[in-house]
């Protein structure tokens, strides 16, 4: 494990089509971006970087988790989110979880609970409960887009999951990824970001976070197959990956990825994907 290689965060905030422009994604990938260097900077880990950095977008209406998350067919929220960290190769999931604030800290609950990996529905929720969060109005999470959405008098987003990869300065990597899901999906479904290997995953090599159509991408183990594939660069390998995403299993998306060097790798097959880097040198940059 690399301890020459400076701290870095990327996130991103979805792949999708972006109707509305890709502005406001932009920004909140930045602010994220930042808020994970603060924690690193403050002396946190990877682990800590990348769960404060999905907070933000969690946090943010012009994503699709946390607040701003899309409806499924009866019109509520369903939530899924997961974190890996690279060191331990610890993991901790939710998914189909109703409202509550900011899943990703649930995620990591589970993961520090370390009885298992993946919780969902009401386990997920009563689990929550036990650890001190408390559910949310669904109406303080559901945006006017999205109700507008759901009801038909708003152009259809097929999803914007946000994502964080990170590498600290002990050379540790870390990922986290939480999602709405997918617009109009029948009550219990449930995609690749919960799924260790589909659209999560950090080891000691690499660490990556998906986003994009989510049953093409958990077919595909995509953000298993990229870390394994990153040898051959960061970049080549994310390519690679949403390439082979979508012409072998009919997905398009995108991913972030970041390598124990701290090479980045950002690729997409869909129109956009708002994303950002914070680096060691105080600069923050963005890009779709």
């Amino acid at each position: 494990m690399s301890t020459r290689a400076q701290p870095i965060v990327v996130v991103h905030g979805g792949a999708s089509e972006w109707y509305a422009g890709t502005s406001l994604g932009r920004a909140a990938c930045r602010r994220a971006a930042q808020a994970g260097w603060e924690a690193l900077a403050a002396g946190g880990g990877a682990l800590d970087a990348v769960i404060a950095a999905v907070r933000v977008v969690e946090d943010d209406p012009a994503c699709n988790a946390g607040i701003g998350s899309v409806l499924t067919s009866r019109g509520t929220l369903e939530l899924d989110a997961c974190v890996m960290d690279g060191a331990s190769l610890a993991s901790g999931a939710v998914a189909v979880l109703p409202p509550f604030r900011n899943p990703i800290d649930i995620a990591r609950a589970v993961l520090e609970d370390g009885r298992y990996h993946l919780l969902a529905g009401d386990g997920a929720a009563a689990f929550a409960r036990a650890r001190g969060f408390a559910p949310c109005d669904p109406e303080l999470m559901i945006t006017p887009d999205r109700r507008a959405e759901f009801e038909g008098r708003g152009s259809f987003e097929r999803g914007n999951t946000v994502g964080a990869v990170a590498l600290d300065a002990n050379g540790n990597l870390a990922a986290a990824t939480s999602t709405g899901g997918m617009t109009g999906t029948i009550p219990g479904r449930v995609g690749d970001v919960p799924l260790v290997g589909g659209g999560t995953y950090a080891d000691e090599h690499a660490a990556c976070s998906c986003t994009g159509d989510g049953e093409a991408f958990a077919r595909a183990c995509a953000a298993f197959w990229t870390v394994e594939h990153v040898a051959d660069g960061a970049q080549a390998a994310a390519e690679r990956s949403v390439a082979r995403v979508l012409e072998r299993y009919g997905g398009y998306g995108g991913l972030i990825l970041l390598d124990e060097a701290g090479d980045v790798g950002i690729a997409r097959s869909a129109s956009a994907m708002p994303h950002a880097i914070a680096r060691s040198d105080g600069s923050v940059i963005d890009g779709e």
